[in-house]
């Protein structure tokens, strides 16, 4: 790769995006961005949906690696989660393929191993737990972390699977005390999977290094170099004060993929 390397990133114009879209450039990246929906102030947007093969096609020609976070990012039902995250996922890979990537950084999430409970021991869950989805959303991440495993195999294309805990501006809940990533560690997290020097499969959580946490970091740090920065503590006192804390036969603690355990 180039001094210079050029990323395509997916699903630009959404949460997780905006902050990649700050924070990216700063690490020497120029960005080319793909989303169905028109991003304000970025006029050379790829503005398609990724069943436009030869849009998508276009859009990966000649770049480096590919950010992949386009797709319905909750719980819906299951013909559109289909559509959007299993189907659109495949056809991100298969654009890869032809086109010669060698790297793809996908975003899965905590809720492909939602049902994954809270170990009594006070030990970490690991990045290594089986798949447990909590819902159609976290089922199609499961999809996309198999499906990378596949092209890893097959078609040499090594992948980073970040299982994204929560990633907003702050923390807003309880439950993101623990699971929160900050958006400057976001940053720091996709810059470390999209250099690390890896082929295969790796799967990592993508949290902050927060105080409260109880999914491991060690794999993201020994695997991408993946030092982050931020903790959600800052915010515990006005969150436990507004909220309460949480008890022990509640989802948001007891489970790694919280409430939607319980849709």
């Amino acid at each position: 790769m180039g001094a210079r390397r050029t990323v395509l990133l997916t699903g630009a114009a959404g949460g997780v995006g905006t902050f990649l879209r700050a924070s990216l450039p700063g690490y020497g990246y120029a960005l080319r961005l793909f989303d169905k929906a028109p991003i304000p102030g970025e006029p050379a947007a790829v503005v398609a949906d990724l069943a436009d093969t030869e849009a998508l096609a276009a859009a990966m020609a000649g770049v480096d690696a590919v950010v992949h976070l386009a797709g319905i990012a909750s719980e819906a039902p299951f013909p559109d989660v289909l559509t959007a995250n299993i189907e659109g996922t495949y056809r991100v890979y298969e654009a890869a393929r032809a086109a010669g990537v060698r790297r793809v950084v996908y975003a899965s999430s905590n809720h492909a191993v939602g049902y994954t409970g809270r170990p009594a021991d006070g030990s970490l869950v690991g990045a290594d737990v089986p798949h447990r989805p909590d819902t159609y959303y976290g089922l199609s991440k499961c999809f996309g972390e198999d499906l990378a495993a596949l092209y890893a195999d097959k078609h040499g294309i090594s992948t980073v699977s970040l299982r994204i805990g929560s990633c907003f501006a702050e923390p807003r809940t309880v439950r993101m005390l623990a699971t929160w990533l900050s958006p400057a560690d976001c940053g720091r997290l996709v810059h470390a999977a999209i250099g690390a020097e890896l082929s295969g499969h790796h799967v990592v959580f993508g949290i902050s290094a927060n105080t409260r946490r109880w999914w491991d970091l060690e794999p993201g740090r020994r695997l991408l170099g993946y030092e982050p920065q931020d903790d959600a503590e800052p915010y515990a006192a006005k969150l436990l004060a507004e909220h309460g804390e949480l008890t022990s036969d509640d989802p948001e603690f007891g489970y790694v993929g919280g409430a939607f355990t319980t849709m």
